[in-house]
């Protein structure tokens, strides 16, 4: 996986960095504290569905 270009958002910080990938059959995402841990891999309409969610803060309640 080294041939990926890996992405981070620019609201993490070094403790809390989550990494997107794209591939051709969707997007993988990692810590990048822990890359060995693995990734997890989603489809792209997975993927879009997630953000959405994010966007329209469905996910805010699992936040600090």
């Amino acid at each position: 996986m080294s041939e990926l270009t890996w992405r981070k958002s620019s609201f993490t910080d070094p403790q809390t960095c989550v990494e997107v990938a794209a591939t051709p059959g969707g997007v993988l995402i990692r810590n990048s504290n822990a890359p060995e841990a693995g990734t997890i891999a989603f489809t792209r309409d997975e993927f879009s569905a997630w953000l959405q969610g994010c966007k329209a803060g469905e996910f805010d309640d699992l936040t600090a």
